[in-house]
């Protein structure tokens, strides 16, 4: 599995690696999970069912909000059928600050 940050943003100097893991599993017998989960700097990418983890810092100029995509690639050798592919949005945390007498 990889992590391509080419697209991710316009700005100049920002990061654009291309970060990949290895997934032990045989993909004729099992199929593959990928979940991704993506904040404002932050995409972090969980394939396996956790067996594999990439971390990324992204700084998006343009791809913000409704404006964000996910793309699934494949360049491998070999066919890859996609067969489910969800995205749902998070909203912000709410916090709370309690008072203590101390």
């Amino acid at each position: 599995m990889c992590s391509d940050q080419s697209q991710s943003s316009k700005k100049e100097g920002s990061d654009k690696t291309f970060y990949g893991a290895f997934l032990d599993i045989d993909p004729q017998q099992e199929e593959i999970s990928l979940r991704t989960l993506i904040d404002h700097s932050i995409v972090e990418s969980f394939g396996g069912g956790g067996k594999s983890c990439i971390t990324a810092k992204v700084y998006p100029t343009l791809a913000i909000g409704k404006d964000a995509k996910l793309f699934a690639f494949n360049y491998g050798t070999k066919s890859v059928i996609i067969s489910e592919m969800n995205a749902w949005s998070v909203k912000s945390a709410q916090m709370s600050i309690e008072e203590s007498n101390v």
